[in-house]
């Protein structure tokens, strides 16, 4: 884009947000809503989360209080020993109370404000693409609707019902790929196809979006810290954060605590049916959002200890075990909370993917009651209730005994199998794998490549972020929306 395009790009961005009466949240407000101003502190109550109100730009956020509608505390649940058989304390970060339901919306935001503010994108003449295995696209047509973008949103023919029809209420376009979430290549191919047939649509692929990177680095990894410090002890130590591949951008939130917390280990997760860095293999299997078949251009290997495959029919089972009553009632019998019980619709399936990963982490570094496994559970049981109505339908309805061979196999029997400690050469040949992906078919060069094995990358990548929120404050000043909501248009 030449100058003069781009400043053209950006003065049209800014008169769609003097227009709408956008005021664009920052990275640290988003980190820490207490310094939101209080005048949109005071509105939030006022308009639904899921509204295509501008004002919801600042609920992209981990502090999210479901019940006044404001602001609160980390949202994190501590999964109990009770449950999940170990003795380490394991805490996920709740996504369901994100705009949309799942904190992808946070990803997209930090990869479309970046280049709207920076005259990189023209939201009244291009289109937003957000290529995705489903909760990306959501939360990219969201941030869209909200900065008045036209989106377009691809993902796998075979991600569930709500995903379309959610997408399809807000107006986005819709292009739906074969397979499933592990056929991201065919994801990849749609973007080509655009890329030659669309001229005006810029694409914002969140696998190789360094924006997806740093919004976990700046806004999860400091939630996450948060969380921890909330619940520990004088003796508490931060021992491992979890995340699934998919995008790798919860990865980057595993750099942050590695850098507050040394020693903290990273365990990435990723399906057993499709296992690309456990062995690298291949495959289709059903644990939704995660995208396989490659290592993401912003996954920082170099930091990457442990690698947990998990088998699909766990998560497809515990579903049933979380979301049902015979599940449920077998929970509670094994002297499972109540309290938690309910809270267990909480977790999707790729959150219970998650769950199994921390688990296995604990048990290989035999973490104890001091240590501490972060999480995130990305999205909730609500995104998936025609899946649990499709298994009642293949299975016949859930039984008292089915819940307990379910909870004692992958509950109880959640094992170290299919799990490997990287050992430098790992890390290496990981990185490595991305070759094929993003030079050969993607158009990186292997000078690119050698760029993320290097530390200092990360480093200099993780320095952008105080230019994120300068860029942000001189662009909302530029604009003259004022942030009191009787002056809002």
């Amino acid at each position: 884009m030449s100058d003069d395009t781009s400043k053209m790009a950006r003065e049209h961005a800014v008169q769609r947000c003097r227009e709408r009466g956008i005021v664009i949240p920052t990275i640290a407000e988003m980190r820490q809503p207490t310094t939101v101003p209080s005048a949109i502190r005071r509105k939030l109550p006022e308009v639904d989360m899921q509204a295509v109100d501008p004002v919801n730009l600042f609920r992209i956020t981990w502090h999210n209080d479901p019940a006044t509608g404001g602001f609160g505390p980390v949202n994190a649940l501590e999964i109990p020993a009770a449950l999940t058989g170990v003795r380490a304390r394991i805490v996920g970060l709740v996504g369901k109370h994100f705009p949309t339901g799942a904190h992808k919306v946070g990803a997209a935001f930090g990869c479309l404000v970046p280049r709207l503010v920076a005259g990189e994108f023209d939201p009244t003449t291009q289109k937003a693409v957000w290529p995705s295995t489903g909760n990306y696209c959501r939360g990219g047509a969201f941030d869209s609707a909200l900065l008045g973008c036209k989106a377009v949103a691809i993902l796998p023919e075979g991600m569930s019902r709500e995903r379309f029809d959610w997408l399809a209420s807000i107006g986005a376009e819709i292009i739906a790929t074969p397979g499933c979430e592990s056929n991201v290549k065919e994801i990849f191919d749609a973007c080509w196809d655009i890329r030659k047939n669309q001229p005006l649509a810029v694409i914002f692929n969140q696998f190789e979006e360094f924006g997806n990177y740093l919004w976990h680095y700046g806004v999860t990894g400091p939630a996450a810290e948060e969380a921890f410090h909330a619940l520990a002890g004088p003796r508490a130590r931060l021992a491992a954060w979890v995340g699934a591949t998919g995008s790798a951008g919860t990865l980057a939130a595993g750099d942050y605590l590695k850098d507050v917390a040394p020693g903290c280990t990273i365990t990435v997760a990723e399906a057993l049916q499709c296992p690309t860095l456990l062995a690298t293999g291949f495959g289709n299997h059903r644990i939704e959002g995660i995208g396989d078949k490659h290592v993401p251009w912003i996954h920082n290997a170099r930091n990457t200890d442990l690698v947990a495959a998990i088998d699909d029919e766990a998560t497809m089972r515990l579903l049933r075990v979380f979301n049902e009553r015979a599940g449920r009632e077998a929970l509670l019998r094994r002297g499972v909370p109540y309290d938690l019980v309910n809270q267990l619709p909480l977790l999707g399936i790729s959150s219970i993917c998650n769950l199994l990963a921390a688990i296995k982490t604990a048990r290989h570094f035999e973490l104890d009651g001091s240590d501490f496994v972060l999480t995130c559970f990305t999205d909730s049981a609500a995104l998936y209730q025609t899946r649990l109505a499709e298994l009642t339908a293949e299975r016949g309805e859930y039984t008292d005994r089915q819940a307990e061979a379910d909870i004692e196999r992958f509950l109880c029997g959640a094992t170290t199998d299919h799990l490997k400690e990287l050992t430098y050469p790992d890390r290496k040949a990981l990185h490595n794998l991305k070759y094929f992906t993003w030079v050969e078919q993607q158009g990186k060069t292997v000078k690119e490549l050698d760029a993320l094995w290097s530390p200092g990358f990360w480093r200099d990548l993780q320095a952008q972020l105080p230019g994120w929120d300068a860029a942000i404050e001189t662009f909302n000043r530029d604009t003259g929306v004022s942030a009191e909501p009787s002056e809002r248009r």
